[in-house]
């Protein structure tokens, strides 16, 4: 570490310890706030006057020792829980909206209720955004005891519900509901065409958990309604049969990190004659050349059980942090068309986008954000530049014993199979439970498949078997449990050692409690902690080591086994070296991921400015702040969301092609904001023009029948999804001076040299 690291390091374990103190200092307050002698009636009237107190003005930080000393007392009277201090300090950094890193089973869903009743007290609401629906309907049902006997509603909101049950459960103190399903209740609020059909009330304060999952993996992921769309046999088909008879090398190649892929002079030259298309870059063939680019990344890049599986004749797209099936995402629409035509399925196709909004913004609409999560620290600078949120470490309850072994580094994939199989199999024979994360669907089957033929019985979980999650896990602490799982049991999974039976609890604490196996490495050294944090649970004993290949895809995408020049062996390589170097991959590759990220900022910005204007007019008109008639009002809010519409066609439209003006010279994010700005100028205008023309054509009439007669209404039906990102990231990343000159080259000189 050198000079400038150590004083950063420094600096930031400084401003920790500051934080730590502080929260210690309020915590012995808390603690002196002794409410044991109160009766209930009197713990009740408490919260009553704090209430008061908090909704005619007083700050919550004057309410916070009285508050917190009211829930504790609540929590260990309904649930039987006496919060430990590291919770309440984790509970208090949270309402001074700082992220906080706390051990896996430390509690972070008893330190959020504190927060959680402080904030709600002003009769604003709060929201507590979750990784998935089990855990919300989950965590409100456990801590609502404690907000009921003070006198606040809590409420789960689930995917499915009824309108009527959504709007309430928003309505309440205290909602749990996942991020996903927050958002596209959000946009469906941002096309309503009267208030009483939207479920939102203004934001207020939102606690997240998980925050690393949802702040960065997922902070780009964008969110998007539309107009519903049929399915449909796409033409795919033919592009799929091209594609399969061109040849890597000969006829594609790949861009330096294999993110993705483009035709070269050959291939361009075979697929011409194949389609019998004449010249592939002629203008009038660009649908053809989109087609095609989008079956050559399908079928080279996407990998079955690895990327997507099929099920029930179905696309089912795989999450890559959590390895579960990502349910209701899918690729951008010509990725995911040639996607089903690989695998000669049906296709969702057309539907018109109405409004979309990334994770990262949808959460930065709450005016305070706080977090938390087990593994934030290697990403506090992130969090820092992205949404000012300072990481704060809370010290465990109990310390961590687990023993974190060096990675184990092998030449090549089969002696690191061989090696796994004789480690499993070793301590399995001593009865002591072994969780093995594999990195997908693919290689956890084929893991599998070798234990049982080395006599090892194990259970899979993986998203093949998402559905026996809960009954895998539920076991995996068992004496002689063997699981090999995908990152699927790497983040929100509690794994308790004798499978919550104290008798054999005892003998596998005596074993060295649970064994954690990873056969890779990941992209983020947060997902390798996570999986790690499933060992060594609140102090238990437990212990990790990680596999490694030189043949494994990250570290063959940077070269690793050429720099080695080690022979062939199914010893693993003892080189210390070669773990920091693997670490430093992974530091390289965190710091492009975050570089892309600012850089698809650059072009998502904008589009959020501008629809943050459109939209604050539009809910004006909708709460009728502006003097309208009803009829005006309908047919200002209808055209607001055509040509809305219309403005994100175009933009997706631009955004296609604006790396090609780099040829130029020009900077594509300046020339993306200059085009976007000209087109957004002449929406007020538009919007104008037909609310006045429809308007005549009604004659003033505010009849709904009648404004339903000329279209006045909303979609008759519509479907929310997720685009997958990860595609997006890549085919920026793929865009190098290299790759632009030959796709220059390709498309605009071609034509003149075959004259």
């Amino acid at each position: 570490m050198g000079i400038a690291s150590k004083l950063i390091h420094n600096f930031k374990d400084r401003d920790n310890n500051k934080m730590l103190n502080i929260c210690r200092d309020k915590t012995k307050r808390i603690r002196e706030r002794n409410l044991e002698a109160w009766d209930d009636g009197r713990l009740q009237a408490e919260s009553f006057r704090l209430q008061q107190e908090a909704q005619s003005g007083t700050p919550l930080d004057e309410l916070l020792v009285d508050a917190y000393a009211l829930v504790c007392e609540a929590a260990k009277r309904t649930l039987g829980l006496q919060p430990y201090d590291v919770q309440i300090m984790a509970a208090i950094a949270l309402h001074e909206r700082y992220l906080i890193e706390q051990h896996t089973g430390e509690g972070k869903t008893l330190s959020a209720v504190m927060p959680a009743y402080l904030n709600a007290l002003a009769g604003k609401g709060v929201h507590v955004l979750t990784f998935n629906d089990y855990l919300a309907n989950r965590d409100a049902e456990w801590m609502g005891p404690v907000y009921r006997f003070l006198g606040l509603t809590v409420s789960p909101v689930q995917a499915g519900m009824s309108f009527s049950r959504k709007r309430e459960a928003y309505a309440a103190d205290i909602t749990y509901v996942t991020a996903k399903e927050a958002g596209f209740d959000y946009l469906r609020d941002t096309i309503a065409l009267d208030v009483a059909d939207t479920v939102h009330r203004p934001f207020h304060y939102v606690i997240v958990d998980e925050a690393d999952s949802l702040l960065l993996d997922e902070a780009r992921v964008p969110l998007v309604i539309s107009g519903d769309a049929d399915s449909a046999m796409s033409d795919g088909i033919r592009f799929a049969e091209v594609v399969r008879q061109l040849n890597q090398a000969e006829h594609y190649d790949f861009d330096q990190f294999q993110r993705n892929v483009y035709l070269n002079e050959a291939g361009a030259a075979l697929a011409e004659s194949l389609l019998g298309c004449g010249n592939l870059y002629d203008v009038h063939n660009s649908h053809l050349l989109t087609n095609l680019n989008c079956a050559l990344h399908v079928e080279t890049l996407l990998r079955k059980d690895v990327d997507y599986i099929v099920r029930s004749g179905n696309i089912k797209l795989i999450e890559e942090h959590t390895g579960r099936v990502a349910e209701n995402r899918y690729l951008p629409e010509g990725l995911q068309a040639a996607l089903a035509a690989k695998e000669g399925l049906h296709t969702f196709a057309g539907g018109r986008i109405l409004g979309t909004i990334t994770m990262q913004h949808f959460i930065s609409l709450y005016p305070e954000i706080c977090g938390m999560t087990a593994t934030a620290h290697a990403s506090a600078s992130d969090f820092a530049d992205i949404y000012a949120l300072q990481v704060v470490r809370i010290p465990p309850n109990r310390t961590n014993i687990r023993i974190d072994h060096p990675h184990r580094i092998y030449t090549h994939k089969e002696a690191k199979l061989k090696a796994l199989v004789q480690e499993i199999s070793s301590v399995h024979r001593t009865g002591r439970p072994i969780l093995i994360g594999t990195s997908s669907v693919e290689e956890s089957d084929r893991l599998a498949e070798a234990l049982v033929v080395a006599g090892v019985p194990c259970h899979v979980l993986n998203a093949k078997h998402d559905a026996e999650e809960a009954g895998i896990i539920s076991k995996a602490g068992e004496i002689g449990a063997v699981t090999v799982s995908t990152n699927m049991a790497g983040r929100g999974v509690d794994i308790r050692l004798g499978g919550g039976n104290a008798a054999q609890a005892e003998v596998v604490f005596k074993l060295g409690g649970l064994y954690v196996i990873g056969t890779h490495v990941n992209e983020s050294v947060r997902i390798d902690d996570q999986l790690r944090g499933r060992s060594g649970r609140q102090g238990d004993p437990g212990a990790s080591v990680f596999y490694v290949s030189l043949e494994d895809e990250l570290l063959l995408r940077f070269g690793i086994s050429n720099a080695v020049r080690a022979p062939r062996q199914d010893e693993a390589l003892e080189e210390p070296a070669l773990r920091s170097k693997i670490m430093r991959i992974q530091r390289i590759v965190m710091g492009q991921n975050f570089d892309i990220h600012q850089e698809l900022n650059g072009y998502s910005d904008m589009v959020e400015d501008q629809r943050r204007i459109v939209y604050a007019e539009r809910l004006r008109i909708l709460n009728g702040e502006q003097p309208l008639s009803p009829a005006e009002q309908r047919v200002r809010l209808f055209y607001i969301d055509e040509f809305w519409a219309d403005h994100l066609a175009y933009v997706s439209y631009i955004r296609e092609g604006i790396h090609l003006e780099s040829i130029t010279s020009r900077n594509p994010i300046d020339e993306f904001h200059m085009q976007i700005t000209q087109a957004y100028e002449q929406i007020p205008a538009k919007i104008n023009s037909a609310s006045e023309t429809m308007l005549a054509r009604l004659g003033g009439s505010n009849d709904p029948a009648e404004w339903e007669k000329l279209g006045l209404k909303s979609p008759a039906s519509t479907r929310t999804y997720i685009i997958n990102d990860q595609y997006i990231q890549n085919k920026r990343s793929s865009w190098t001076t290299t790759t632009v000159i030959a796709y220059y080259l390709s498309r605009i000189l071609k034509p003149v040299l075959r004259l």
